[in-house]
């Protein structure tokens, strides 16, 4: 370790770093990137094998570390549902490009991590904060050769010459919507709007088009924001229902670089404000839903209205969003595990996209039973009331096996209650007990 290394990780630096490292961990969109940068001479780390840098798990179920923290948890603004607004009295800590750029680096040699998550409050104004971002990042490519993962949080109200100049040495970057609904947002974020958050997502999305139409003539043009977008809203601290989330979520997916939006349960962080709810701890549940949701909008050719509509404007806590569409569409099933299409397959309650694929494929060499299902990993504890096959019995308890009685004979009303597990309930009932009241304004 060099001298200026030593200097460098003082106590003084480490305490600095805790207080924005505790800042940073209420961003959650920070996931697998899918971004590749192969190992080359004279550089420092990769992301081979297509996957992003983060604390969650990779395809291969390695456990993936990222130095996750924000440059400073200074800001100009005042968000009803931050814990960085600046009328908070809280810690507060800022770190210089050198000393961030140079504990990266420390961090990654010591194999602490493998690339950078990196954030800020807003100081001065929108280009002075984002100016030092992009330093940062250009830093570590350009002078210290890093290689690995880094992802920028855009800084919305930027310039988009600081935004080109972000996306040429960033993986991913992201700016959050936070709130779906805009009179939301100016109700707890008055100094924000929409069109500072869409702006800069549009910038980015130029960007990345225009870089695919430069590297289709020019092969060695540098990539910008490989890994594309992500975004995140936060979940409860409004009165938005899910279906105004989702319906957001999906005209986001629809634009070609948006790779991922995250949700995250609101956690009470500023207790004393009246425009905020009251909640004993984040609706961890429903958020979990959401993302299951979001699953069925980008995986298994579902729309927002099959999810959500009219009469179901929030999801169904007791079940996950396909079971829940099941049960409200009997009429549907079932569905004939030998005859029925791909998109047909992955409406079934217990079929995922590797199952529903494995179906297919297997069944032109021979007719499939539950056997064969059960080693496709089927959940058949669900999927047996959707579904009929060569062969599918119950013969626990039956001196001769019995037909699988199916949705439409036991009736929706009848079946739900044995597909919903005693834990499921009481983590539904918790959940429930809960306080979502909105104080007056």
């Amino acid at each position: 370790m060099t001298t200026f290394a030593l200097v460098m990780l003082t106590e003084k630096t480490m305490e600095r770093l805790r207080v924005l490292a505790e800042s940073a961990k209420y961003d959650v969109s920070c996931s697998s990137s899918g971004t590749v940068r192969r190992g080359k001479q004279g550089m420092v780390g990769s992301t081979v094998g297509g996957v992003g840098i983060c604390h969650s798990f990779a395809d291969d179920g390695r456990c993936i570390s990222l130095l996750k923290v924000m440059l400073t948890n200074h800001c100009m603004y005042d968000c009803a549902y931050c814990i960085n607004r600046r009328s908070n009295d809280i810690k507060r800590a800022t770190l210089s490009v050198t000393e961030l750029e140079e504990i990266t680096m420390e961090f990654y040699r010591r194999n602490y991590i493998e690339g950078l998550f990196l954030s800020s409050g807003v100081v001065r104004n929108p280009d002075y904060t984002m100016e030092r971002l992009a330093a940062i990042a250009r830093d570590l490519r350009l002078v210290h050769r890093f290689n690995g993962y880094i992802h920028l949080k855009s800084i919305p109200g930027c310039s988009q010459e600081l935004l080109n100049e972000a996306g040429r040495y960033a993986d991913r970057m992201s700016v959050n919507i936070e709130i779906p609904r805009e009179e939301s947002l100016k109700l707890l974020a008055p100094e924000k709007d929409h069109q500072s958050v869409f702006q800069p997502m549009r910038l980015i999305q130029q960007g990345v088009l225009e870089n695919k139409e430069d590297r289709k003539r020019y092969r060695h043009a540098p990539r910008f924001v490989p890994a594309g977008q992500s975004t995140q809203m936060i979940v409860g601290a409004t009165k938005e229902t899910d279906r105004d989330i989702l319906t957001m979520s999906s005209a986001l997916y629809a634009q070609p670089t948006m790779r991922r939006v995250y949700y995250s349960g609101y956690v009470s962080v500023n207790t004393y404000d009246p425009r905020l709810p009251v909640l004993k701890q984040p609706p961890l549940v429903r958020e979990n839903r959401l993302y299951q949701a979001d699953w069925l909008l980008r995986f298994y050719h579902f729309n927002v209205e099959e999810i959500v509509d009219d009469l179901h404007a929030n999801l169904d806590l007791e079940v996950d969003p396909k079971l829940a569409w099941a049960l409200r569409h009997p009429e549907f099933f079932p569905v004939d595990i030998n005859a029925a299409d791909y998109e047909q397959l992955l409406r079934v309650p217990g079929l995922g996209t590797k199952s529903a694929w494995l179906i297919v494929n297997s069944r032109r060499f021979n007719r499939l039973t539950s056997f064969d299902l059960k080693k496709m990993g089927v959940v058949m504890k669900k999927a047996k009331y959707f579904i009929t096959c060569n062969e599918l019995t119950r013969s626990q308890g039956f001196a001769v096996p019995a037909p699988i009685v199916g949705i439409n004979e036991l009736r929706p009303e009848r079946l739900r209650p044995l597909l919903i597990s005693k834990a499921q309930q009481k983590r539904i009932a918790d959940e429930q007990q809960l306080s979502f009241d909105f104080k007056d304004e």
